[in-house]
């Protein structure tokens, strides 16, 4: 999915957060341009049998190479990378990759549990 960082929308994220805009992309913008726009599009398959009423957002890790600039237009790729029943529990491993164009600009895994 391709999104583009946009100077307004990067102001009123850092205003959420208690920030003065400063023109800078924060770190934590990556839940809009990665898993905002991957994870969606897991939890609306049917095929992947997730029931929102039924999900705790369990974990989250990031890893930057680089932080987008304002006006890149970044590819935000998810994948299920492991789903498994532990104890009455099922655990979504879910990583999505980012780039602008040939280039990484972050990497994150999110585990999403789901009581059966």
């Amino acid at each position: 999915m391709q999104f583009t960082i946009e100077a307004a929308s990067v102001a009123a994220f850092a205003r959420a957060l208690g920030m003065e805009p400063d023109g800078t992309v924060p770190p934590t913008y990556a839940a809009v341009y990665g898993l905002g726009r991957t994870v969606p599009l897991l939890l609306a398959d049917p095929g992947a049998g997730v029931r929102l009423d039924r999900l705790l957002h369990a974990e989250q890790e990031f890893r930057w190479h680089r932080h987008p600039r304002v006006g890149e237009t970044v590819t935000a790729r998810g994948r299920v990378a492991s789903d498994l029943e532990r104890r009455g529990l099922r655990l979504i491993a879910f990583e999505t990759e980012v780039s602008c164009g040939d280039e990484p600009i972050c990497w994150s895994r999110s585990l999403f549990a789901l009581r059966q």
